[in-house]
């Protein structure tokens, strides 16, 4: 696989994409694909529920050598790989990491295309179990006819049900959406 075209293609578009198209290389290299993927979901997961680790991410009143001691310590308290561990510290000393959301995603998106999936990112109001994201995940492969990936998410002002973006597709069946379709056909 190639950087410039092939699988990649818009993948590796701007900044956050050739980021994590180099640590992908590094990875595939490695033989730790699946490693960092894991390290980068749990990182992820991290980020969205500590205000604490965001706030390390995006201050810019954070300097370089103390943004890469505190990643670094988030890293090993995190039981992270060491070469995500190493990337962190990358983008700390490169003062990239106001951009490790994005770089995530394209690193999942990367690895499914490596492996001929297809990424699904669902948004729930509660997180799902191991159980729902598998027969989520069994549905949808038979919806596209490819593996599916499913990148979850948990935002509770959708108040149930679920929002599946699937490539350009979107699937809106959040309570929410149903409630805001349900007060415009009563306005009449």
């Amino acid at each position: 696989m190639e950087n410039s075209g092939g699988i990649q293609g818009n993948i590796t578009a701007g900044l956050a994409g050739r980021y994590a198209s180099a640590l992908f290389d590094l990875a595939r290299e490695s033989d730790a694909i699946d490693s960092v993927l894991k390290s980068l979901s749990d990182l992820n997961a991290g980020l969205a529920e500590s205000a604490d680790l965001t706030a390390l991410v995006t201050s810019p009143i954070v300097g370089r050598d103390d943004a890469a001691k505190a990643i670094e310590a988030v890293a090993r308290a995190m039981k992270l790989d060491s070469l995500t561990t190493k990337f962190l510290g990358v983008l700390a000393e490169n003062r990239r990491l106001a951009d490790l959301p994005r770089m995530i995603d394209a690193y999942h998106a990367i690895v499914a295309a490596h492996r001929g999936e297809v990424t699904a990112k669902v948004t729930s109001a509660h997180p799902l179990t191991a159980e729902q994201v598998k027969a989520l995940a069994a549905n949808l492969k038979t919806r596209v006819g490819r593996d599916v990936q499913i990148q979850a998410a948990v935002d509770p002002a959708i108040l149930g049900g679920l929002v599946v973006q699937l490539g350009s597709q979107l699937i809106d069946g959040s309570i929410r959406t149903r409630l805001n379709s349900f007060a415009q056909a009563m306005k009449g």
